[in-house]
């Protein structure tokens, strides 16, 4: 569930970035893209080490 959350955030941050560099709709896309991959990566294994350890 983290997971999804985080990639979800990242997406959004991503796209938050690029229209605050002054982006068009590809490079916002490609922004969200790149930031949503990241963080749901460091989500999933937050999920796996919250999981361990609970």
């Amino acid at each position: 569930m983290i997971g999804i959350i985080l990639t979800v955030m990242g997406g959004l941050w991503g796209w938050r970035l690029a229209h605050k560099r002054g982006g068009n709709r590809a490079d916002k896309l490609q922004y969200m893209v790149v930031y949503a991959l990241i963080f749901g990566v460091v989500g999933l294994f937050a999920g796996v080490l919250l999981d361990r350890w609970i």
